[in-house]
């Protein structure tokens, strides 16, 4: 008969750790938080000390119920929720409401949900960690002070169901002051000039470098000229020959950031997903005979710290599978990385590297298979000898112009024999090889390629790349990132547009108005010092009223500035020519999560709204009649469809392109390939480039 309670938050998780653990415990689930500030108020008594005054949470009466029955029925109760801030706080709240007392050893961590790492845990159970928990507190109370008192402020000035807070406050000032980068930017021209070389039966290309020894840059037509006319009848003899070898180190094993922008890159997944199915994987898989296991460590993480357990069975592995050359000299030490880092937890890696994305493939859905197998890619790979590079400089002498030919090849693939870290811009490093060059050598040459450029302004903000920028500035924490992203596009602050973030006149209003009242919230310096600070309490180092005190006395000043001089401001929508088809009324302007729409001016009468179409101005392929139109999945997702729909059904993920196959005249759509635009047939796969380059 069961002696213990054991309650975690989730039934997948309470379903792993009940098979480890046996009968003589009851594992249940909490369902998350069971307390709460109420929603329909402030909720904290600000001159009481900032006394948060918590409620149950509705709906979780039968949970609360069922947890109470079955304390009665035993001697001992484990707390086993998340090891972050978060999970530390459900168990307080658990611990209340079961009257534990507070020197209990109820609190139970493991990083891993494996058999060992669980039995482990139980081993040596803790009181709750007060100032994990006062850290939670003081980060929920701090939201609430911001949130529930400048939200009311925007609803009257602005509109209903507008929100403000402190990190989503921040992420929509970087997107709306990226966009003014780009309105402001002045492209400025630039040129290249590339030459095809030939040595005997070898061609390689070399890149003009400078005119009579002056490094000089091509800004015109002008400046190109000048190169070419100094070409004629230019001998092209090898200069200068430098060889030398290059070690490439690999990527640290994932934090959370991390992990988000390389499943955007490579898996195009939004960062909701990739914590989604991450909390999936730790939480537990049936692999059928073996049982249900975690497969990863816990994936809200700052550090890339790694267990000498761990990193000991990967040389292990590593070794039988790819060789003893692939292990490095030295056992990889990624923990002084991130200065910043918590070091709370590891990093993030298989529970045991030995399950490999194969074998238990057959167990996975399609998500939780591509994201696995990044996560162990990236972990072996981290522990993985360096690749060895041979690169080659040669500097080719035509008269006065010098131009330089660069070459690699990989001498040791190392750990790019597992993985390769993928990046924002879709550029791959590849081998570039030149034939055997002497100085001195005599060349032939081929075509003189000159090529006129501009410069792009910086890009828009992917999910991934704003995560890796709020990382970087010290703004939100592991667990924050997903949730904020989530929230700015819901609040109509931004748009996502090519996978890209695009202020909102709504947002830009809202940015606003808060750097005009609160410049503080949006400070990227004061944000940061915040976030150090709750780490200070959660370190007992910092008193969490006294921080909240600290914030609160000037954020109340400027709350009642604010109320006094905010102008109420009225959002005019930009009216169309474009008349309802229900009701005659002219349609205006939208913007929606997924960019702009049209909708009817009659609303609330008239609910009627319909996407923008924009024209591909390419003939069905199928019906050879309608027009290839743009659309919008209901996901956001752009795809291409014949406006003679439901008449033709005919759809492509990829842009139809105008042109036919030259070999087999079928269709040829666009397809991004290292960096630039392509066009392939859909039946023959013949591919040839278009002059445009892919937008980052």
């Amino acid at each position: 008969m069961a002696d213990s309670l054991v309650i975690v938050e989730s039934p997948a998780k309470a379903k792993t750790i009940g098979k480890y653990l046996g009968n003589k415990y009851i594992v249940k689930a909490s369902m998350g938080h069971i307390r709460d500030l109420p929603k329909s108020q402030i909720g904290v008594e600000i001159s009481n000390g900032f006394e948060p005054k918590y409620i149950t949470i509705r709906g979780k009466g039968n949970v609360l119920k069922e947890l109470k029955n079955a304390s009665k029925k035993v001697k001992k109760i484990y707390l086993a929720a998340d090891p972050d801030r978060e999970g530390e706080a459900i168990a307080w709240h658990l611990a209340h409401y079961l009257d534990l007392g507070e020197n209990e050893p109820c609190r139970v961590v493991f990083n891993e949900i494996t058999k060992q790492a669980v039995k482990d845990a139980f081993k040596s159970p803790r009181v709750i960690n007060k100032d994990l928990v006062n850290a939670q507190q003081a980060r929920r109370i701090l939201d609430r002070l911001v949130g529930y008192q400048i939200s009311p402020l925007l609803w009257k000035k602005v509109k209903k169901g507008l929100s403000a807070g402190r990190v989503q406050s921040v992420a929509c000032k970087l997107i709306n002051d990226r966009e003014n980068e780009i309105k402001e930017f002045v492209p400025e021209e630039y040129w290249t000039i590339t030459a095809l070389l030939q040595q005997g039966k070898e061609s390689f290309e070399a890149r003009y470098y400078s005119l009579e020894k002056d490094n000089k840059e091509l800004h015109s037509q002008e400046d190109v000229n000048r190169v070419l006319e100094a070409l004629v009848s230019a001998e092209y003899r090898v200069g200068e020959v430098k060889q030398k070898e290059r070690l490439r180190n690999p990527s640290p094993p994932f934090i959370t950031s991390s992990l988000q922008q390389e499943a955007a890159r490579k898996l195009n997944f939004r960062a909701a997903k990739t914590m989604s199915v991450a909390q999936q994987l730790y939480e537990g898989i049936d692999l059928g005979k073996e049982g249900t296991v975690g497969l990863i460590t816990y994936m809200r993480t700052d550090s890339t710290r790694i267990s000498p357990v761990a990193q000991e069975e990967t040389k292990e592995m590593i070794a039988e599978r790819y060789g003893a050359e692939y292990i490095p000299s030295a056992t990889r030490d990624y923990s002084k990385k991130n200065s910043n880092a918590q070091d709370a937890h590891e990093g993030i890696r298989p529970s045991s590297v030995h399950r490999t994305p194969e074998e238990v493939k057959p167990y996975l859905s399609r998500d939780q298979h591509r994201l696995y197998k990044l996560i162990w890619e990236r972990f072996v790979a981290s522990q993985m000898a360096s690749a060895i590079m041979d690169t080659v400089t040669a500097d080719i002498n035509a008269g006065a112009v010098l131009f330089r030919a660069t070459g690699s090849k990989v001498k040791f693939p190392g750990f790019t024999k597992v993985y390769i870290e993928g990046n924002d811009d879709g550029v791959t490093e590849e081998d570039r090889l030149l034939p055997p060059l002497e100085t001195g050598d005599l060349l032939v040459a081929g075509e003189i390629d000159p090529k006129q450029h501009f410069t792009q302004p910086p890009p828009r903000y992917t999910e991934a790349r704003l995560v890796k920028a709020l990382e970087e500035m010290g703004i939100g924490r592991p667990s924050t990132y997903a949730p904020t992203l989530e929230t700015i596009q819901k609040r109509g602050y931004v748009a996502i547009e090519e996978k890209k973030f695009v202020p909102t006149e709504l947002g830009e209003l809202v940015v606003q108005l808060m750097s005009d009242f609160f410049p503080e919230i949006l400070d990227v310096d004061f944000t940061a010092h915040m976030e150090e600070e709750l780490d200070e309490v959660e370190e007992g180092k910092e008193d969490w009223v006294k921080v909240l005190d600290t914030f609160y006395r000037p954020f109340k000043k400027r709350l009642e500035v604010a109320e006094e001089e905010m102008k109420e401001v009225e959002i005019q929508d930009e009216v169309s020519d474009i008349p309802c088809e229900k009701c005659g009324r002219l349609m205006v302007y939208k913007m929606g999560r997924f960019g702009k729409f049209l909708a009817c001016s009659g609303f609330p009468d008239c609910r009627n709204t319909k996407p923008i179409v924009k024209d591909t101005g390419v003939v069905c392929p199928s019906c050879h009649e309608g027009k290839i139109i743009e659309r919008r999945s209901k996901k956001g997702r752009i795809f291409y469809g014949c406006d003679r729909y439901p008449e033709c059904e005919f759809i492509s993920w990829d842009k139809p392109s105008a042109k036919r196959c030259p070999q087999c005249h079928a269709m040829m759509v666009e397809k991004k390939a290292k960096g630039e635009i392509v066009l392939r047939c859909v039946e023959c796969g013949h591919q040839e480039e278009v002059a445009e380059s892919a937008e980052e």
